[in-house]
């Protein structure tokens, strides 16, 4: 049996609001696995929502480039040591070269981006320059790059840098792009992403992992009621609905007018640039968050 130790006792409380005995036991359970604790905890329903462990607390700048024609975009994180640095021009404008370079290159990770040439130098030599410029030591932590070839990308940064969002839509017309009501659409669309953290953009596109992991939890949770069976599946199917309504966007209620979800406004301002729209895809990035 593993060490519960009263720092992973403490880390466990904070990540999912459950009193101290509970996540003590819930850890001795989970043979002090805390993503496993979790899971005992939310089966027992004293975990009302899970937050997100491993965030880095590195600052740093998220930055997004988008091509001249609308079709490919980048976001990037780039770290420092202070908040200080992070919001100097020098600093903003050296993460504006990575995005480009990445917007440009399509490196598979940041090693080959470290490669790609930005400027008449390789990313690596530019970063180096930087670190000694500037004064502090910086890394790229990550990136994002996406295309639309039917449609085009918007983009959305937040609180200055700390949250980086890229949308690209399928459209039936490139037209479409150029039209006031798309335009104000798709910013709109970018705002949810990024106030509202879905993690499909519809029932559909979840992964399969995580539909089977969230039925699990919430069949147990039935199983507590003492209720039968088949009303045990029918709250447990509850459940997975409110899931589904929550983290897909286009079941998501629209953050402006929520007599409607962010799927019926895709409909209606479709209908008015008189053409199709699709949400094809989307991506958020948030500062020292840890990649899933």
């Amino acid at each position: 049996m593993a060490n519960v130790t009263a720092a992973m006792v403490k880390e466990l409380r904070e990540m999912t609001g459950a009193g101290m005995m509970e996540c003590k036991k819930a850890l001795v359970e989970a043979d002090g696995d805390i993503q496993a604790a979790v899971d005992v905890l939310r089966k027992r329903g004293l975990a009302a929502a899970a937050k997100k462990a491993g965030r880095a607390t590195n600052e740093g700048v998220i930055v997004t480039k988008v091509s001249a024609d609308g079709k490919c975009a980048a976001a990037v994180e780039v770290n420092c040591e202070t908040d200080f640095v992070a919001r100097t021009d020098n600093f903003i404008a050296f993460a504006g070269k990575i995005a480009q370079a990445v917007l440009e290159n399509d490196p598979a990770d940041v090693e080959a981006l470290k490669a790609c040439e930005v400027e008449g130098e390789t990313v690596d030599a530019a970063l180096i320059e930087a670190i000694h410029t500037i004064g502090e030591n910086m890394n790229i932590s990550r990136f994002v790059r996406v295309t639309a070839e039917d449609g085009c990308i918007a983009d959305y940064v937040h609180m200055g840098g700390k949250i980086g969002v890229l949308v690209a839509f399928k459209l039936s017309d490139d037209a479409i792009a150029a039209k006031d009501e798309f335009k104000t659409f798709a910013n709109d669309v970018a705002l949810q992403v990024c106030a509202m953290r879905p993690v499909a953009v519809s029932r559909n596109s979840v992964a399969p992992e995580i539909v089977a992991h969230e039925m699990e939890i919430y069949k147990a949770q039935a199983a507590e009621s003492g209720k039968p069976e088949a009303i045990q599946e029918k709250i447990a199917t509850g459940r997975m609905e409110k899931y589904y309504k929550e983290f897909c966007l286009t079941e998501q209620v629209f953050f402006k007018d929520d007599s409607m979800t962010v799927g019926k406004l895709c409909a209606k301002v479709a209908k008015d640039c008189g053409g199709e729209i699709e949400i094809a895809s989307f991506s958020r990035i948030e500062l020292g968050e840890t990649a899933e």
